[in-house]
């Protein structure tokens, strides 16, 4: 794409304005005239040849180019009859540079902001700058439009037409169509018109559209008047604000372009995503909330950065009230589309607007992220972030995994609601359901090198933090080499019962022989497990089962304080009731001597109370231990005695996922 820049005009009604220059060397700003302002515009959205044809003072013209040393190539060319001739002479006299390109053409006392030149150079057809709100003038370019095209231009027309600015893009085969009837006029020596003279007699096969930009800045200046208002737009223009949001802790090129663009609408304000926000919305965020502020602060055009909570812009377009928000088009659509309903509905309270970029999904982009996610999945990286996650959300949640597929039902599964995304921030590798699935009771009979391999399958498709339970870690000497088996796995969590013998589930209770560990046997086996470890990333928690065993809150409680003793990273308090008082009572007297040691909750029992409610208590990590096997095994029960009775797999049909989605569930590498 070519600039076409029109100054061989002699700019007479600027008075002593253009006594010694051209109009467009015009001061609109204390930093800048007319011709600066344009040819910078010009180079920071990617121009770099531009033509200028001169008239009067056309050294001077020249020599003021030269000094802004902006990064252009711009050809001069003279009209040597300014005096007598119109600029249909100079397009004519300039005719050679113009040939084979697109063309961007503009007159040489025009003003336009920003956003106005972004959406004519992004035109995909051939088009001129029309507004639709503005009212139609007296003495100035109106455009004809009929189905959808440009028929006229000129200022004589009223009747549909629209007020019109001398701001165009020339698509090259209209470029030529219409470069061939200014050249049959010229030749005929029709010199004194306006060059839309010579497109009125070829509109048919131009196809010139309108470009409706309504009240957006966009005006020639032919006189003082005119001067005083644009330069007054211009004030109004140099104090707009900008608001974006960034969720991404890896800044490329696409994010680059689309913040100069919207740092050329006015000072840019970007919001950062908070950690839980970006955790609960994508994925972990590989560096931190304050590491991705500062990678922010230090671009170019960021007038400030601050830190947004939530997806809602709400609380932040409230407290900045923007003139602009800029976002990629992709929420027009999809689970951001409230996101974007909201954004609209506050701008519209006050006045702002919401611009959309065309969202840049290029394959190298999607290559970064799949790299992001897969260093998620490496042992190091992936046995941290529970630690992490705990500090940064206060509460997590994990769902039981027992197999690859299920591993990847736990790590995509997401719902959005109002905006907000929900997701699993690990999950849990479960003693029952992996005897389950392998159709064996849940007395420990699975030995731990299947287990491992559980982990393993699990591992190889999936990124999120692992929780194991280790029923109750066997014996002491055994469990020493499991916490150095599972932190060499990238495990996060390891959780062990303080129970002796052969294992009964928990939920039996006193129903069966069950027998709890000294406080002090338990606590070496941490102690020892603690002294195994070789990062500090690793957890070991202590699950106390006194309740289950109705031994009272006491005895928990001295339990869990002898426990954090000892070095358990955590603790996991159980009960068999429906109703969460006495976990609760725990908690709250645990929270009154110990306000850092996260606490752990299964409630499968107590399944009416929210993770909100949760998180209000005190409580850190909860977890849904079985209900992906519970619910999966009926499934496919339901499904062998619908094959059965029918005697043909129609039927089952209807209760079956369609292989291609499931198929999606699984990567590819």
């Amino acid at each position: 794409m070519k600039a076409l820049i029109l100054n061989s005009g002699l700019g007479s009604r600027m008075g002593v304005l253009t006594a010694e220059q051209p109009k467009c060397m015009t001061e609109i700003s204390y930093c800048e005239t007319i011709l600066s302002r344009q040819l910078k515009m010009l180079a920071e959205a990617g121009i770099r040849d531009v033509v200028i044809t001169t008239g009067a003072f056309a050294e001077v013209l020249k020599d003021y180019c030269r000094g802004l040393d902006l990064p252009l190539s711009i050809s001069f060319i003279h009209n040597p009859r300014y005096r007598e001739t119109n600029y249909i002479y100079s397009i004519y006299c300039a005719r050679e540079q113009l040939m084979d390109d697109d063309i961007l053409l503009m007159h040489g006392d025009l003003v336009f902001e920003n956003r106005v030149l972004e959406l004519v150079m992004d035109s995909d057809v051939s088009c001129m700058a029309v507004s639709s709100v503005i009212p139609l003038p007296e003495k100035d370019f109106k455009a004809v439009i009929l189905d959808g095209i440009i028929r006229k231009v000129g200022i004589d027309f009223f009747d549909e037409a629209m007020a019109a600015q001398p701001f165009y893009l020339l698509k090259r085969n209209d470029w030529k169509v219409w470069m061939d009837s200014i050249a049959g006029f010229c030749e005929r020596n029709i010199v004194t018109c306006y060059a839309e003279d010579a497109f009125n007699e070829v509109s048919a096969q131009c196809g010139l559209h309108p470009l409706d930009i309504g009240d957006m800045l966009c005006s020639e200046i032919d006189n003082s008047v005119d001067l005083d208002r644009v330069s007054d737009r211009l004030k109004e223009i140099s104090v707009r604000t900008v608001y974006m949001c960034f969720s991404t802790d890896m800044v490329h090129s696409g994010h680059i372009s689309i913040i100069r663009k919207a740092a050329r609408l006015g000072k840019l304000i970007i919001g950062v995503l908070s950690d839980e926000a970006v955790a609960s919305y994508k994925r972990f965020p590989l560096l931190p909330f304050s590491e991705r502020k500062v990678i922010f602060e230090n671009i170019t055009g960021v007038y400030q950065v601050t830190e947004q909570k939530t997806l809602s812009y709400k609380g932040n377009l409230e407290k900045f009230h923007p003139d602009f928000v800029v976002h990629g088009d992709d929420w027009v659509k999809g689970f951001q589309k409230p996101v974007r309903d909201e954004v609209i509905s506050v701008l519209a309270s006050y006045g702002g607007r919401l611009v959309e970029f065309p969202y840049s999904d290029d394959e190298k982009y999607l290559s970064l992220e799949s790299r992001a996610r897969a260093d998620l999945a490496l042992p190091d990286v992936r046995r941290a972030r529970l630690k992490k996650m705990i500090a940064m959300k206060g509460t997590v949640n994990a769902i039981e995994a027992h197999s690859g597929i299920t591993g990847l039902i736990a790590e995509k599964t997401v719902v959005y609601q109002n905006g907000q995304a929900h997701q699993f921030d690990a999950m849990w590798i479960s003693s029952l359901c992996d005897s389950t699935s392998k159709g064996k009771p849940d007395i420990e009979l699975v030995d731990m090198t299947s287990r491992f391999r559980t982990i393993d399958d699990i591992m190889e498709v999936t990124t999120k933090p692992i929780i194991f339970d280790g029923d109750t870690g066997g014996l002491t000497e055994h469990f020493v080499y499991t916490v150095r088996t599972l932190e060499r796995m990238g495990v996060s969590m390891v959780i062990i019962e303080d129970k002796t013998g052969l294992k009964k589930n928990s939920l039996f209770g006193t129903e069966v022989v069950q027998t709890q560990d000294s406080i002090e046997n338990f606590s070496a086996k941490i102690q020892a497990g603690k002294m195994a470890q070789k990062t500090r990333d690793f957890m070991i928690c202590a699950r106390i089962e006194s309740l289950i065993l109705e031994q009272g809150m006491e005895d928990a409680l001295r339990r869990a304080f002898a426990y954090t003793g000892a070095g358990a990273d955590a603790i996991m308090i159980h009960s068999r009731r429906k109703e969460p008082g006495e976990v609760f009572e725990f908690v709250e007297k645990f929270r009154a001597q110990d306000a850092v040691t996260p606490i752990v909750v299964v409630p499968t029992s107590f399944n009416a109370v929210t993770e909100e409610e949760f998180k209000a208590k005190g409580i850190n990590v909860v977890i849904y231990a079985n209900q992906l096997t519970r619910t999966g095994f009926p499934a496919m029960q339901n499904a062998a005695r619908t094959i059965l009775e029918h005697h043909r797999a129609k039927e089952c049909d209807d209760i079956c996922m369609p292989i291609q989605e499931i198929i999606t569930l699984i990567p590819e590498e």
